[in-house]
């Protein structure tokens, strides 16, 4: 038994939650019509990316559970179906790029980012402080990361070890990222036997013109369906778990055999996590 997943390309209106929640309703009804179970939208879809400042961000942020997760816990239930959105979260005075996994029963779990380049409302947010987790939606396992965390394979080393079959990437890759869309998200998926889907915006926002490229692919590495780098897009794929839960590769019995995650050494591996080599 497969999962059905999308992944939604598109343009995103800076400053204009209404336009961007219009359209991101007519996508969703449009995946859930071809069966899609899960429908992963963008970076900061619900918002626009390009901020001056973290005053100019503020009164387009919310709370989680908040105004645009009740949205689309509404079209859950009238869909019987699970979305990942880009959001703006406020705590108090602090803002996070985040992203929320919405169901039928409302949220299921929300990812505040973690890794934060220099660039657009990046420049203004606070870094995740919460861990990486996996969220149970009965048939697939799925963990979240934002654009620039996937830069980072530890992060989804970690949710692939917390048993994830899936990882989501909502992203806003500017130009200079090419090599994202072409290698990096492959690699992120084979290196720990699981799918991923990574799903980019276009459009052109305050000079930065987003490249696209978004994809979804298996646990072997390979492309499922990969998106153009300059138009509205729905990709579909189907998730089977058993592909992503069994880590035991044979490709010739008794001869060639791994495991991605039995033949680790976790013993040599000090140094990713020991704040002193960032020193180098």
């Amino acid at each position: 038994m497969t999962f059905k997943i999308a992944g939604v390309q598109m343009d995103i209106a800076l400053m204009d939650k209404a336009a961007n929640l219009a359209a991101m309703e007519m996508a969703l009804r449009e995946t859930t019509r071809h069966g899609a179970r899960l429908t992963i939208f963008p970076e900061c879809a619900v918002t626009g990316y390009c901020f001056d400042s973290l005053e100019e961000a503020m009164p387009y942020a919310e709370s989680i559970p908040g105004e645009s997760s009740q949205f689309f816990e509404k079209l859950c239930q009238e869909t019987d179906s699970f979305v990942v959105y880009g959001a703006l979260e406020k705590i108090d005075d602090k803002l996070f790029n985040a992203c929320v996994l919405v169901g039928p029963a409302g949220v299921i779990g929300s990812y505040r980012k973690i890794h934060l380049p220099f660039l657009g409302i990046d420049r203004f947010t606070t870094p995740g402080d919460r861990p990486f987790e996996v969220h149970d939606l009965g048939d697939i396992r799925v963990g979240m990361n934002i654009c620039y965390d996937g830069s980072f394979p530890e992060s989804s080393r970690v949710m692939a070890l917390g048993g994830a079959d899936l990882v989501v990437l909502p992203t806003n890759w500017p130009p200079g990222s090419e090599t994202f869309p072409l290698y990096v998200i492959n690699t992120r998926a084979v290196e720990n036997k699981i799918y991923y889907a990574a799903v980019d915006r276009i459009g052109v926002e305050r000079g930065f013109a987003f490249i696209g490229g978004s994809k979804i692919v298996a646990p072997n590495g390979y492309d499922i369906q990969f998106a153009d780098h300059a138009k509205f897009e729905i990709l579909y794929g189907e998730i089977d778990v058993e592909k992503s839960r069994n880590k035991h590769i044979v490709r010739v019995a008794d001869k060639h055999e791994i495991n991605r995650f039995a033949d680790r050494h976790p013993q040599w591996y000090d140094a990713i996590s020991d704040p002193k080599t960032d020193e180098r």
